[in-house]
């Protein structure tokens, strides 16, 4: 898979020295939809306004889209929703659209009708004609996300975009982003709602003080601590445990308890002899299945695991991962 975005040593320093990125480095895949987060503070606007040239960075190297971070005719190629984004309230929303359209270079014929289709994507053709005053911030929203989409764009980037939507709109937003994988596009999500980024997210970068702790598939970063689980209505005994340990099974029991089993694999054909053992001496099982941790255990792990770093600290080494290279419209109340 070729790289959209491939950066590495990105780093930022305010006044006063304070650090707010330390060296990232972070790869993106053609297609995917990648998730960045991390706690306030880690640094993930900071990096983001750094692709989008917002602001400077003190170091950086490597590319966007095949291109020198920065370079202009690149910028063109990419859609952008700004984590505290403001339109002129006396606009529609349809005057919105219109505006970026004609900013991008988009012919009027054109930019019309793809403000039409555009609005109709994101669930607020009903709402084009009213001023953006009148918007809830989840419509807002929702009309931040179409403009991003005016020039057509290669790469998506988005800076929290379902803040302030509520769960039927982030519902019909993940539809969207799946929506514009599906069309062969690149979307770049940066997000606070774990459960939202699990959902949709082909990969995850975990940023903490200015650094991508670990990065990749939700799979391959909780590979170590998934696996089948059985749990038993009363306590397994010692010589159970032991009838269970057959010289074919060792090497895939993780770890047991009085009452639970855990087992390092996914198939359910592999530990049908540990099943058959329980049985075999009347021991009810309660539950039997795959457990993987969610990305919130995953996001906690790897913060409580850093949270040692000092996040304003000049001096530091860099701890990262590389990694192995049709939308339902909803109300727009939300």
């Amino acid at each position: 898979m070729s790289a959209v975005i491939d950066i590495q040593g990105v780093e930022k320093t305010y006044k006063r020295r304070i650090k707010a990125l330390r060296g990232v480095d972070m790869t993106v895949g053609d297609g995917e939809i990648f998730g960045l987060l991390g706690p306030n503070g880690a640094g993930k606007s900071t990096l983001v306004k750094i692709m989008m040239t917002v602001i400077s960075p003190s170091k950086c190297s490597g590319t966007v889209l095949g291109s020198k971070v920065g370079d202009k005719a690149t910028l063109q190629q990419i859609g952008y929703l700004p984590e505290h984004h403001r339109f002129p309230p006396y606009l529609t929303g349809r005057q919105v659209l219109e505006h970026f359209g004609a900013l991008s270079g988009i012919q009027r014929k054109q930019r019309k009708a793809k403000a039409s289709e555009l609005l109709e994507l994101v669930g607020m053709d009903s709402w084009h004609k009213d001023k953006l005053g009148s918007y809830s911030k989840g419509m807002r929203q929702r009309v931040g996300l179409a403009q991003a989409l005016m020039n057509d764009p290669k790469l998506v980037v988005l800076d929290e975009p379902t803040d302030g939507v509520d769960p039927s709109g982030r519902r019909d937003i993940r539809n969207i982003l799946t929506h514009l994988k599906n069309e062969g596009r690149t979307v770049f999500l940066n997000s606070h709602l774990l459960s939202e980024l699990e959902m949709v997210c082909d990969r995850v970068a975990i940023m903490v003080h200015g650094l991508v702790r670990t990065q990749g598939t939700i799979d391959e970063l909780t590979a170590e601590q998934s696996g089948f689980v059985i749990t038993t209505a009363s306590p397994i005994t010692d010589a159970m445990k032991s009838e269970i340990s057959t010289p074919s099974m060792p090497d895939l029991i993780q770890s047991s308890s009085d009452t639970t089993i855990s087992f390092k694999t996914s198939e359910a054909s592999a530990v049908q002899p540990a099943i058959d053992t329980l049985r075999k001496h009347n021991i009810v099982i309660q539950s039997a299945g795959f457990k993987r941790p969610s990305l919130e255990d995953l996001f906690m792990q790897v913060v409580d695991t850093n949270n040692g770093a000092k996040p304003g600290a000049i001096s530091g080494a860099k701890a990262t991962s590389r990694p192995s290279n049709n939308p339902t419209k909803g109300g727009a109340n939300s």
